[in-house]
């Protein structure tokens, strides 16, 4: 009897069957705190694709520098190779790291408009953010678009590891020992030998290097451009 009193509780007849909505402060307290755990863990979830992706830029990185300059018989291609590998990862990433943002900015808005508003509460604090976790809810979208997503994360991890296979390749190019044959150091001053050392199959080592530099100036213009303001979603300084 009590089953059948509490199936009936939930349907209203004549009406779509909707569950029971909290009703009482305890409830509702309840209830957002667990979503909240719910939410935190799916962002601990994309974190952790995030850290899984830079890794493997990182393994990269680190395996075809030691290909690379520990031998002269290896190519400078493998340098650029890696460029492209890393490139490869940071699309990748900013892919994860649109969806890590969703929930990234729930969670900031629970933690900064209720709970700091619990343990200290200020005059004037936004008072609308349970409406927007709800609008995020109901039509979840990306807060950052992919262009704003990879300028993040190249500003802040992978700009280091396109300097150091730059730096590598350059050092490839330039350095008589570490090439097949061991010329001697005076000709690592000349632009002809350099030139020489860049050729990538049947691509001239000039057109190679013009397409290295254009190809750095563009990453560097993109990772200097401004910020873009994050509103409500960018408070505090302790950001990913």
């Amino acid at each position: 009897m009590k089953m059948e009193e509490d199936r009936t509780s939930l349907v209203r007849e004549g009406e779509d069957a909707r569950p029971l909505l909290p009703s009482t402060p305890s409830e509702v307290t309840n209830t957002l705190i667990h979503y909240y755990r719910g939410e935190l863990g799916r962002m601990t979830s994309w974190r952790d694709r995030i850290d899984r992706t830079s890794n493997w830029a990182i393994t990269v990185v680190a395996a075809l520098l030691s290909v690379s300059l520990s031998t002269p018989t290896s190519h400078h291609g493998v340098l650029l190779f890696g460029m492209m590998l890393v490139t490869l990862l940071l699309m990748i990433e900013a892919r994860r790291y649109r969806f890590f943002d969703i929930y990234r900015a729930r969670i900031r808005q629970i933690e900064r408009c209720y709970f700091a508003e619990i343990l200290a509460p200020e005059a004037g604090a936004g008072g609308e953010w349970a409406m927007v976790v709800a609008r995020s809810l109901r039509k979840p979208r990306f807060l950052l678009s992919y262009q704003e997503a990879m300028h993040r994360r190249l500003k802040r991890n992978y700009g280091w590891m396109y300097f150091i296979l730059l730096l590598a390749w350059c050092l490839k190019i330039s350095t008589p020992k570490l090439q097949t044959e061991g010329m001697p150091a005076l000709q690592a001053q000349s632009w002809a030998y350099v030139i020489d050392n860049a050729v990538l199959g049947p691509v001239p080592g000039l057109a190679v290097i013009a397409i290295v530099v254009a190809f750095y100036l563009g990453m560097l213009g993109f990772a200097l451009r401004p910020d873009r303001d994050e509103g409500e979603f960018g408070r505090g300084e302790a950001h990913v």
